[in-house]
């Protein structure tokens, strides 16, 4: 009986605590522009800025195989580089985007010498719209075919504080 109080107990305990962060409200952007990201993808980080202040840090998803430059199409992983916002949709599959100007001219050069083709639409984006529900749970997998991926709020935040042309490094 003891020990089924324990059990029950540590059930309980764990699924407040479940609860707790995912209900916990994250820091908001503040209202200004973001003028530069920067990605750490081993850290699976990305952190806004605006003149050299960091404004906010979000936790990602990444590419299935996130270790390594992206090298050509279907590799799915996610590119490595300097890089710009090119574009921003508001009705993509993935709840919103934002382009990544993927591939430079050394991932062209890369992927040339590889034979492969280079691959596109990199973007960061939400959840898969059938997916939505699960929110921050999406995180504890790499699941995205090389993009960077938030949650649905995440991505309506950032779009709308970030411009076409806005500069984002991303590093390994």
């Amino acid at each position: 009986m003891k020990t089924r109080v324990i059990i029950v107990g540590g059930v309980i305990t764990i699924f407040a605590a479940f609860l707790v962060w995912v209900l916990y409200p994250e820091k908001v952007l503040p209202p200004v522009t973001v003028d530069h990201m920067i990605v750490y993808k081993a850290k699976r980080k990305l952190l806004v800025f605006n003149n050299g202040t960091l404004l906010k840090t979000y936790s990602i998803a990444l590419g299935k195989n996130p270790v390594g430059r992206k090298e050509y199409e279907g590799d799915f992983k996610t590119p490595e580089g300097a890089y710009t916002i090119y574009a921003k949709n508001p009705n993509s599959t993935y709840h919103k985007n934002l382009g990544i100007s993927y591939p430079n001219a050394l991932d062209k050069a890369n992927a040339a010498f590889a034979g492969r083709p280079t691959g596109g639409d990199i973007k960061i984006h939400g959840c898969n719209k059938k997916l939505s529900f699960i929110g921050r749970l999406h995180r504890r997998v790499d699941w995205t075919h090389g993009c960077i991926a938030l949650t649905d709020d995440e991505i309506d935040e950032l779009y709308a504080h970030v411009q076409v042309g806005t500069r984002i490094n991303i590093y390994p």
